[in-house]
């Protein structure tokens, strides 16, 4: 008989690296949390989705307030990975910028984790994780965002690139959370604040009209 929260291999999973348990448990909380959402998750059905006992999600995780920070957060870092990509399109501060926000506000529209906790059952229960308790996503940006435009842009850095960006991550969330224009528009927005911060020039027609 196979111990409950268990599957047949049992312990080849045991010997498996905490770091692959881990993405997997990750992997099986975003599939429940978008097919059922939130509240009908049970850190029961994350441990057998992947076959291991519930404890070992307990363990990883603290409880599943931990786990759904640890979703957040993983999320937070792919979207990370196309951010940098987005920066490293053009040499342009203002275009890289723009790119950059618009990637994000496009990729979180079509995200089904990310509509799972915006308009999913139990959603709302996950809501202060990209509001009134998003630093550690905030954090997490503003550091590796920092970290690659000073090593892009050299002749921006300093005390007031933390802020900059800090500030742009805050009012891209917020867009995440309540979308209100198109994406290329509310991007050209955040870039023109980047750069006038910063002190530089606004390309031509990147100005608003009327």
């Amino acid at each position: 008989m196979v111990p409950k929260g268990t599957r047949p291999g049992g312990a080849a999973r045991d010997a498996t690296p905490r770091r692959a348990i881990r993405d997997e448990l990750l992997d099986a909380a975003a599939a429940l949390l978008i097919q059922h959402g939130y509240r009908s998750v049970r850190m029961q059905d994350v441990a057998d989705a992947v076959g291991v006992s519930r404890q070992t999600v307990y363990n990883e995780f603290g409880d599943k307030w931990g786990l759904a920070k640890a979703l957040v957060l993983r999320r937070g870092d792919r979207y990370l990975d196309g951010v940098d990509e987005a920066l490293n399109s053009s040499d342009d501060l203002f275009s890289a910028v723009a790119a950059a926000v618009e990637f994000t506000l496009t990729a979180a529209a079509d995200d089904p984790f990310q509509k799972a906790i915006l308009t999913g059952t139990g959603g709302d229960d996950l809501l202060p994780l990209l509001t009134t308790q998003a630093e550690p996503v905030v954090f997490a940006a503003r550091a590796r965002i920092v970290e690659h435009a000073a090593r892009q842009w050299p002749e921006i850095a300093g005390a007031a690139l933390p802020e900059i960006v800090d500030t742009a991550v805050r009012l891209t969330i917020s867009h995440v959370v309540l979308p209100t224009e198109a994406p290329d528009v509310v991007a050209r927005r955040i870039a023109r604040v980047v750069i006038r911060y910063l002190g530089g020039p606004v390309p031509g027609g990147a100005e608003p009209t009327g």
